[in-house]
């Protein structure tokens, strides 16, 4: 005769301590652990992107003082405030929160995977192959399809060549990583020679898809990136919780009922679908992918894969490039692609210069 499994009662729940650094969120029979240091990290990080959205608002070519701003965000006040305020500078600080947000969460998935901060959405060839499809729809295939439906397209396309000649996601998604280095290299190269071959204009007219921009993005995508962030950022909260266990040796992973291959295969999908939307509404914002993570990993801690913040910090690190890029040289506009890896290139550098801090903990 076997015994029932013993359960808690509510009143044994309501005593049961949380552990150090940790709040304990109870209802009924459920409970939910939250690290404090990443919660209060997620806190001003959000604060942050917050203070950077209303200064975005104000200043530009032609500034709108801060008491005149959030109503012109509801379309009150002077019609020249309403219109920088509501037709200029909205939609591309939408698409600067949804774009940084997916890359914020691409990168941690990918560096946290293969354990490796040099392990971003760039390093698969997300972003080469979703700029050699726009390109190619502008200067090489006559079609009514806008650019960033081509470039969703090219990610996709990078990803699946990656996967495939790769044979899968590989140990700890290595081998995934290293072939999308030579796709990336092949695309790159394929788009630097559909521009050599271009008429002048054309050139022009793909360039911004080369080195990514906000400006005039199209609403559409905009919207599709933001509807698909609902269901990528639930979903990548709870594979970050899973990644914690891959940190362990697969054969301790799987005898704890967890099956490695399909956890690794599951992060490379989220990580591909919320780069590859991103790189169709901005095209390539080169290394945010990279330092957002990193922001996010140093403020949060060890103890967890700060999914949350990390898409808060690449929120706020393609916001404060597009500020930038609008203000430092104004009137000319520099594009936040540029920004970023002006910023990100010593970042960068200096991870390949230590070898003590590439790896992830």
């Amino acid at each position: 005769m076997t015994a029932a499994p013993a359960t808690l009662a509510p009143a044994d729940h309501a005593r049961v301590t949380a552990p150090p650094g940790t709040w304990r969120l109870a209802l009924r029979d459920r409970s939910l652990l939250v690290d404090r240091r990443a919660f209060t990290a997620a806190a001003v990080l959000g604060a942050l992107v917050a203070v950077t959205v209303t200064v975005g608002l104000a200043l530009g070519t032609a500034s709108v003082p801060l008491g005149r701003t959030l109503p012109a965000v509801f379309g009150v006040g002077e019609a020249r405030d309403v219109l920088l305020v509501q037709q200029l500078r909205m939609p591309r600080i939408a698409a600067g929160l949804a774009v940084g947000a997916a890359l914020g969460i691409s990168g941690v998935l990918l560096q946290t995977l293969a354990r490796n901060r040099l392990a971003t959405p760039d390093t698969v060839g997300l972003n080469d192959g979703a700029t050699a499809f726009a390109v190619a729809s502008v200067v090489a295939v006559s079609t009514t399809v806008t650019p960033s439906a081509f470039a969703l397209v090219g990610s996709a396309t990078a990803a699946a060549l990656a996967l495939g000649l790769a044979g899968g996601a590989g140990q700890r998604g290595y081998r995934f990583l290293v072939v999308g280095l030579g796709v990336g290299a092949l695309l790159g190269a394929i788009t630097n020679l559909m521009l050599a071959r271009a008429p002048i204009d054309e050139a022009n007219s793909a360039f911004p898809w080369t080195i990514g921009s906000l400006n005039s993005r199209s609403a559409t995508s905009v919207t599709v990136l933001a509807v698909a962030l609902a269901v990528v950022v639930p979903v990548a909260v709870v594979l970050g919780r899973q990644l914690r266990l891959l940190r362990l040796a697969d054969a301790v992973v799987t005898g704890l009922g967890q099956q490695v291959r399909r956890i690794r295969l599951a992060v490379i999908a989220v990580a591909v679908v919320a780069a590859g939307l991103s790189v169709a509404v901005a095209g390539p914002l080169g290394l945010a992918a990279l330092v957002a993570p990193e922001i996010a990993r140093k403020a949060a801690g060890p103890r967890v894969v700060p999914v949350v913040g990390s898409a808060l910090a690449g929120a706020l690190v393609v916001l404060l490039a597009d500020l930038l890029g609008r203000t430092v040289a104004a009137p000319l506009e520099l594009p936040a692609g540029l920004v970023t890896a002006v910023v990100g290139g010593p970042y960068l550098l200096w991870l390949l210069l230590t070898t003590r801090t590439r790896r992830i903990p």
